[in-house]
């Protein structure tokens, strides 16, 4: 038997006479832990000038443009897969500059592999946000396709389709390749084929649960409908904006820091979008494909610290030069680098506000005076295992919470390393024993979720008393 009163049943710090006795009921005695400087507040973005000119050299307003551009009025995740699929395809465009540099010190075998791997896990994501959106009867069969079936096995032959023979049944199928993405270009270059070769193949294992494919090449062996990828994607407006404002600059790192934050604030757009879905399906108690959403969030923040890990492998003393060249940093500016991007402090005070539809998850209201009503929902909802849906998703609000100071954390050890530590404390990034800066405290600060931390405490210390069969352990101390 759980005891929930766990406010009367503290152990008192006065040590008894006698050697105390096990009781059936729980007592949990919680150290009081200070945190010097560390509260659960929200980050701040960077001063206007600052982020515009941030913005600015991004050419963020006209990205925006295109992510937010509605051309299909009755496809509702046109919103989210648009920014993912041109965060893709800016990617493709990263992998040439790579493999362009000239620079005999460019460690272009390692950015070889890591530009692998970045693309690898947006396929990843964005077969799982088709994965979703076929589960979803309100958006399934929404998407702009194109139906080879249609085309009865005829080949047109401007440039536009290519044939694929399919094995049983002696069948063939057309499959429609996009004519406007980089891809499929980089799979006819001689130094680039084995890259765009291992892409193609990820994307035709990643699609394989997905009711149609993205159309970029790739074998599509089960012969699926392809995604208008040219239609929705608009290849061609983004590799528009493949130069900066500042493309005068002779420094190879301009167009790789350019190109990295691009693919970022990409990613933090769609993280933005799913979010916003996360709060609608939670309000109307759409549990299941909320936790699903949060899980995609989780995976968001790990894309976006391995996309910051990209600033590793850029040259120190090019990086060092393009730093003073485009002024990154202003003496008057003390907010870390991240903070700069306004949405990327958005999402993550989003993220932080999920805490407050825990009480509406659970079906009860919180307690005015403090007392451990959630607590105590959460203990039973963990112990009696009949609303799974909704344990997936306070564990999925977790997950959000763990995988946002993972980012946070690992981003301050990526600065420190790009620029060194004592720019990186006068940027306000490292903390001094004395105090604690807006970014450390982010990844310092206590649970976002204590009732469900409380909650797993003590149901956790309650089966510490069990037996595997049920029975209640005896105490070792001799009585």
């Amino acid at each position: 038997m759980i005891d929930l009163d766990w406010k009367a049943k503290m152990v008192s710090s006065d040590p008894p006479n006698k050697p105390p006795r096990l009781s059936s009921k729980l007592h949990v005695s919680i150290p009081a832990i200070q945190f010097r400087g560390i509260s659960n507040t929200y980050p701040i973005p960077a001063s206007d000038t600052v982020c515009s000119a941030y913005e600015y050299y991004l050419r963020l307003p006209e990205l925006r443009k295109l992510w937010n551009r509605k051309e299909f009025s009755d496809w509702k995740t046109e919103s989210i897969l648009k920014p993912a699929l041109q965060a893709l395809e800016i990617t493709f465009r990263f992998v040439s500059t790579v493999l362009s540099d000239k620079r005999p010190y460019a460690n272009r075998r390692e950015w070889t592999r890591r530009i692998e791997s970045l693309t690898t896990s947006q396929i990843e994501l964005i077969a799982s946000i088709i994965e979703d959106e076929a589960e979803d009867s309100t958006t399934r069969g929404t998407a702009p396709i194109a139906d080879l079936s249609s085309t009865e096995g005829v080949l047109v032959r401007d440039g536009s389709y290519a044939e694929v023979w399919k094995v049983p049944g002696e069948t063939t199928v057309v499959n429609k390749t996009s004519e406007a993405s980089l891809l499929p270009r980089l799979a006819t270059w001689q130094t680039s084929e084995d890259v765009a070769q291992k892409i193609l193949y990820s994307i035709e294992c990643e699609m394989r649960r997905c009711p149609y494919t993205l159309g970029l090449g790739e074998p599509n062996l089960n012969g699926k409908p392809t995604l208008e990828y040219d239609t929705v994607c608009r290849p061609n407006e983004i590799h528009a904006l493949k130069k900066s404002p500042y493309d005068h600059i002779k420094n190879q790192e301009n167009q790789s820091v350019y190109t990295t934050h691009q693919i970022l604030e990409s990613w933090i757009h769609v993280a933005k979008q799913i979010i916003q879905r996360v709060t609608e399906r939670i309000g109307s108690k759409e549990f299941s494909k909320a936790s699903n959403d949060c899980y995609l969030i989780e995976r968001i923040w790990k894309l976006l610290a391995e996309i910051e890990d990209l600033h590793l492998l850029m040259d120190p003393d090019d990086f060092l030069r393009l730093k003073n060249q485009l002024q990154m940093r202003s003496l008057d500016e003390k907010s870390p680098y991240c903070f700069r991007s306004r949405e990327l402090v958005e999402i993550t005070r989003s993220c932080k506000e999920l805490k407050h539809k825990v009480p509406e998850v659970l079906g009860v209201e919180v307690d005015p005076k403090g007392g451990p009503r959630i607590q105590e929902a959460a203990m039973r909802l963990y112990s009696e295992k009949r609303e799974f849906q909704k344990v997936y998703l306070l564990q999925a609000l977790q997950a959000i919470e763990g995988a946002l100071k993972r980012f946070f954390y690992a981003y301050q050890q990526v600065l420190v390393v790009a620029i060194g530590s004592l720019e990186a404390k006068g940027n306000g990034v490292l903390a001094s024993s004395e105090s604690c800066d807006s970014l450390t405290q982010l990844f310092l600060e206590p649970t976002y979720f204590p009732s469900l931390d409380a909650a797993k405490t003590f149901l956790g210390e309650s089966r510490s008393h069990e037996q595997p069969n049920g029975v209640e352990r005896r105490s070792r101390r001799k009585q």
